[in-house]
């Protein structure tokens, strides 16, 4: 038999977690929910065109995607699936098989919902992160289909950047931010890259040398919050960039920042600001922390077969 499509997945994910109320291991939901769908050995072998994955795995994540994006079920920690009050209730009030008006309704009505709340103030990520592009899929063209697939991947994985981002110690945290910045292109090697953050820093997590000499450096805060970054932080920042008689500062977090942090870091025009959302697709373009992979779609070459021009 063929693996079932994502949408099969959704009622064994959710009656497995439901009997496990403390959560329980990916791969091992994989497992129960392939054997619900009565899925053979051989259909567990079959992988992605990429062969990256196994396709029932890749579904099955899909699966419970749709649950976390309607609020039934989450991702407490890598590799961990844990329904929440909600979905325990859901779960609950629908003893019996789901109707297939149910089905549908899990697997696409809640697509466009974000897996993370909208960082308050003004968004630093570019809108297509963000927003799910509107469209419908009977009239779209396969390319149109293409890239609203790449979008809504993108989108998935830089929320599971997210949520990993926010389990990280900030020590670490500290770390990956001057991987990303070393993949963006700053400083010759990343040993020029180096982290100081700790107690007594002055307020500074990394210092980037641009040149051999470390003539011209860029001063780094990193900071793995779940609260808003407001405007005092940022002056604090810009105090600590002059107490090094530093011209360049980069602040990152996995929050958001206020609109008049935003206002403070242009109005002194020597400040970057990086929130969540930009990190996680910085993450995702120079794939730190994210791999991608290659698709062939072909396309028609109209000038190989015209004669009057070969």
């Amino acid at each position: 038999m063929t693996v079932p499509t994502y949408d099969k997945f959704i009622e064994p994910i959710l009656r497995y977690l439901s009997q496990h109320p403390a959560g329980a291991v990916a791969r091992e939901v994989h497992e129960a929910a392939a054997d619900a769908l009565n899925v053979s050995g051989e259909a567990r072998q079959e992988v992605l065109p990429s062969g990256t994955q196994p396709i029932y795995k890749n579904r099955a994540g899909w699966a419970h995607d749709r649950l976390k994006r309607a609020g039934l079920s989450s991702s407490p920690r890598r590799g961990y699936w844990q329904l929440t009050d909600q979905g325990k209730a859901f779960a609950l009030e629908h003893p019996a098989a789901l109707t297939d008006k149910e089905l549908e309704h899990l697997a696409m009505g809640f697509i466009d919902v974000r897996l993370k709340p909208p960082v308050a103030g003004e968004s630093l990520a570019s809108p297509e992160l963000l927003q799910a592009p509107p469209s419908s899929a009977a009239v779209a063209s396969p390319d149109d289909r293409l890239g609203e697939a790449i979008s809504e991947l993108r989108r998935s994985v830089a929320a599971e950047v997210l949520e990993a981002l926010g389990a990280v110690s900030p020590a670490y945290f500290e770390t990956i931010v001057l991987d990303v910045l070393h993949r963006m292109g700053y400083g010759g090697s990343r040993s020029d890259l180096q982290r100081v953050g700790g107690s007594g820093d002055a307020g500074i997590d990394g210092i980037i040398s641009l040149d051999k000499l470390g003539l011209e450096k860029v001063y780094v805060q990193a900071k793995r919050w779940q609260s808003t970054v407001g405007r005092p932080e940022i002056q604090a920042f810009y105090g600590a960039l002059a107490g090094q008689r530093a011209n360049k500062g980069v602040f990152i977090t996995t929050s958001g920042y206020t609109s008049q942090a935003i206002d403070f870091a242009r109005s002194v025009e020597r400040i970057v600001l990086v929130d969540g959302p930009k990190l996680a697709e910085l993450m995702i373009d120079h794939e730190v922390g994210v791999s991608a992979r290659t698709v062939k779609v072909p396309k028609f070459d109209s000038d190989y077969f015209d004669e009057e021009s070969a």
